[in-house]
C-alpha cells in the first residue's frame, strides 16, 4: 500500500452516539400499548399519521433508551424481537415488581455448563439455564425473562459491578433515585465490613469511602477494602 493510500489517522475525539430507540414488532397496537403501560413504563408518545401510520413510544424507568412500536413502523414479523435486555441492580426485586403488576415471568435463573449452539429455550449464550440465583451472586450472572403478548422476548439481568472499561469512572452517573439508593445500600454493607476490619472504629471519612466505592463499582474498578 502506498503512502498516499494509507488509512488516515486522526486525533479528533470520537463522536458521541447514544442508542435512543429500539423498534419492536407487534400485531395489535392497542394490546401492546396496554401491556407496556402495565409494566409501569412511561408513555412518551402516541402519534397517528397518514397512510394508516401510528407510532407509540415507551421508556422503562431509569432508561436512557426507549422502545417504539405501532402500525407501518417495521416490516419485521410480530414477536421476532428476542434477547432484549433490561439491566437491574436487584433481579429478585424486579421480578417481584412485575409479578405484582400481573405480568407472567420466568423463575430466576443463571447460566452454566457446556456450550450449546442450538436455539433451544433452556439455553442462554450457549450455556444451559440453571434455576435460581447465581450461587456467588456475581454481577451479570442472574436473570429472569418475560414475553409481551406477541412473544417478543425480554431478559432482566442483574448488574451491580461493571466490567472494566465499560463505564468511564470520571463520568459515573445514575439515572434514577432507585438506582442510586441500591448503590448506597451495597456501599453501606461493604462499609460495615470495612469498619469491622478496622477494629469496629467509626470511620469519620465514610462519605469519601462511599463515594469511592460507588464510583469504582459502577466503573468496574477495584473496590476499596
Amino acid at each position: 500500500m502506498s503512502a498516499a493510500n494509507a488509512p488516515k489517522t486522526t486525533t479528533a475525539p470520537a463522536i458521541d452516539m447514544k442508542l435512543e430507540v429500539v423498534v419492536i414488532p407487534v400485531s395489535d397496537v392497542d394490546r401492546a400499548k396496554a401491556f407496556y403501560a402495565k409494566l409501569g413504563w412511561r408513555l412518551d408518545a402516541d402519534f397517528a399519521g397518514p397512510d394508516d401510520y401510528r407510532v407509540i413510544q415507551f421508556t422503562p424507568p431509569g432508561s436512557p433508551a426507549s422502545v417504539i412500536f405501532g402500525k407501518n413502523v417495521t416490516a419485521a414479523a410480530p414477536g421476532s424481537a428476542q434477547g432484549l435486555y433490561l439491566i437491574v441492580s436487584d433481579v429478585e426485586a424486579a421480578r417481584t415488581d412485575l409479578r405484582d403488576r400481573g405480568i407472567e415471568v420466568s423463575e430466576v435463573f443463571h447460566a452454566e455448563g457446556d456450550v450449546h449452539t442450538g436455539p433451544d429455550e433452556p439455553y442462554l449464550f450457549g450455556r444451559r439455564r440453571i434455576g435460581g440465583l447465581d450461587p456467588a451472586r456475581g454481577s451479570y450472572r442472574s436473570y429472569f425473562s418475560f414475553r409481551d403478548p406477541d412473544g417478543n422476548g425480554w431478559l432482566f439481568q442483574e448488574v451491580t459491578t461493571r466490567l472494566p472499561g465499560r463505564v468511564d469512572a470520571a463520568g459515573t452517573n445514575f439515572t434514577s433515585a432507585n438506582e442510586l439508593a441500591s448503590a448506597l445500600r451495597r456501599a453501606s454493607v461493604a462499609h460495615g465490613e470495612h469498619e469491622k476490619r478496622n477494629g469496629g472504629q467509626h470511620d469519620a471519612n465514610w462519605p469519601d469511602w462511599y463515594a469511592d466505592y460507588i464510583a469504582s463499582e459502577q466503573a468496574g474498578q477495584p473496590l476499596p477494602v
